[in-house]
C-alpha cells in the first residue's frame, strides 16, 4: 500500500505528487480497476485465450523480420 507522510513544511502538492508516484510505482490501480467489476469465469478464459493469440501473432511477426 501507498503510504506518504508529511514532512515539515512540505507542501500538499508535492505529497500528493509523492503518493501518486507510489501507487503508480507499486501498479495498485490497474489490479484495482481489474476488479471493479466481476469477470465470470468464462469470460477471463477467452480474455486470456485472446491475449495469448496476440502474443502468438506479434511474435511470429517479429520472427518473420529477423
Amino acid at each position: 500500500m501507498a503510504y506518504q507522510e508529511k514532512q515539515e513544511g512540505e507542501s500538499f502538492d508535492s505529497l500528493l505528487r509523492k503518493f501518486k508516484r507510489g501507487v503508480k510505482r507499486e501498479g495498485i490501480l490497474p489490479s484495482v480497476r481489474e476488479k471493479e467489476f466481476f469477470e465470470k469465469p468464462s469470460e477471463k478464459r477467452k480474455k486470456e485465450k485472446k491475449s495469448a493469440k496476440q502474443r502468438t501473432r506479434s511474435q511470429q511477426r517479429a520472427d518473420e523480420l529477423f
